[in-house]
């Protein structure tokens, strides 16, 4: 039987662009190998979507990023981070997608 999705759902509300601000991330929530939820400052969520799959992502739910612009962008690598016997080692890198303005779809409580 296919797992359950770890990726909440959410409702799109707007065009999806190319950079967001690093300077307004306020967190990130690794949702599975290809999906990542940037939260921003004032409430904002963009959801990218990776072109493949990003080994491990889902996994280890961590990754790291360097860029020389002020920006995070769709042509930027993300490397995901593997805790190994209590350190951190570097794993798959992978692409960005498009980041799509997103509100995330409250899911009701099991139980």
């Amino acid at each position: 039987p296919a797992k359950p999705s770890r990726v909440p759902p959410a409702e799109v509300i707007g065009e999806p662009v190319s950079c967001i601000n690093i300077a307004q991330i306020r967190g990130s929530q690794v949702r599975d190998n290809q999906t990542i939820d940037f939260m921003m400052a004032g409430g904002k969520v963009y959801r990218n979507e990776l072109p493949q799959q990003c080994g491990n992502l889902g996994f280890d739910r961590s990754f790291t990023y360097s860029t020389s612009l002020t920006q995070l962008c769709n042509v930027d690598i993300i490397t995901v981070l593997q805790n190994v016997g209590g350190g951190l080692q570097r794993g798959a890198s992978c692409g960005l997608g498009q980041f799509t303005p997103v509100k995330l779809i409250k899911q009701p409580k099991k139980g």
